[in-house]
């Protein structure tokens, strides 16, 4: 006889459906591509503020700040683009939603300005931050702005990857008066 009934293994927790949408890439529920994301927003903030003291003091070790600093940065959101893609790409409702699609095509512009900004970093003195790098740091943090303003609305209005808490129950107690 068939049973209409479902039955889950006792060591695989059920789970309820729920309105929020799931990250495709996580670990133990934790989604990676938030947990990836603030190494390169503070590398390139970090980026922005060493150019800045390297144009107004021309030491080099500030240039080469930059630089270690977008390298780091590009690498991380290698792993960040992987993960956040999973999540993308896997989901029809992260995908429909106006917001997910700004934070992506706006963080592929941000890794495209510190890819390039890493190109002309790697060149020797001056040049290799004034004008050009100086000017694409900006831009890149000046657009991590709105991409991370986005990023927190997917997460904080619309829920994606965010487990609904259970709901926590008080015990009954008879020996109450």
């Amino acid at each position: 006889m068939v049973s209409l009934f479902v039955h889950h293994p006792s060591h695989v927790p059920y789970r309820a459906p729920t309105l929020f949408p799931r990250s495709r890439a996580s670990i133990l529920g934790h989604p990676i591509h938030v947990m990836l994301v603030p190494v390169p927003i503070t590398c390139f903030v970090g980026t922005l503020i060493s150019d800045i003291i390297y144009w107004q003091s021309a030491n080099m070790q500030w240039a080469n700040f930059s630089a270690w600093l977008l390298a780091v940065g590009v690498v991380v959101t290698i792993l960040a683009v992987i993960a956040g893609a999973i999540d993308f790409l896997m989901s029809r409702r992260i995908r429909n939603m106006r917001t997910a699609r700004i934070h992506v095509g706006g963080n592929i512009v941000v890794f495209l300005l510190a890819l390039i900004n890493l190109f002309i970093h790697s060149r020797d003195g001056w040049t290799s931050v004034v004008p050009g790098g100086l000017i694409l740091s900006f831009l890149t943090v000046l657009l991590l702005l709105v991409t991370g303003w986005e990023g927190w609305a997917l997460v904080h209005k619309h829920g994606v990857g965010v487990e609904p808490e259970p709901e926590i129950q008080e015990p009954l107690r008879d020996d109450l008066p």
